[in-house]
C-alpha cells in the first residue's frame, strides 16, 4: 500500500516515531549537565520525550492528527538542540537540520 501524501495514517505516525526515536538515540549532549545550558537542554529533551509519549498515546486512541502534531513537536525539540549546538548530531543531515 503506497503512502498518501495528503493523509495522516498510522503508518506515517509509526515512520515518524521511528525517525524521532533514532534522532533521540543518536544526538549526544555537548554541554555539561550542571551548566545553565545543560539544564535547559534537559528540559528540551524532557519535552521531546513527553511529546513522543503523547504521540504514541494519541495514535493508540486513533487520534492520528494529534499524534502527527505531537511527534513533529518531539523531533523539533531534538533538532533545535542540534541546531543551537547543545547536541551533537554526528553529521547526520537526514535526522537533523545541521548548523
Amino acid at each position: 500500500m503506497s503512502e498518501s501524501m495528503d493523509h495522516v495514517t498510522l503508518e506515517r505516525i509509526e515512520k515518524y516515531l521511528d525517525i524521532t526515536n533514532r534522532a533521540r538515540s543518536k544526538a549526544t549532549p555537548l554541554v555539561e549537565p550542571s551548566s545553565a545550558e545543560g539544564q535547559q537542554l534537559a528540559v528540551m529533551l524532557r519535552m521531546a520525550d513527553d511529546y513522543a509519549s503523547d504521540a504514541q498515546h494519541f495514535a493508540k486512541k486513533g487520534d492520528l492528527v494529534r499524534a502527527f502534531g505531537a511527534i513533529n513537536y518531539a523531533h523539533a525539540w531534538i533538532d533545535a538542540g542540534v541546531k543551537i549546538g547543545w547536541l551533537d548530531g554526528h553529521g547526520d543531515d537526514v535526522l537533523f537540520t545541521l548548523p
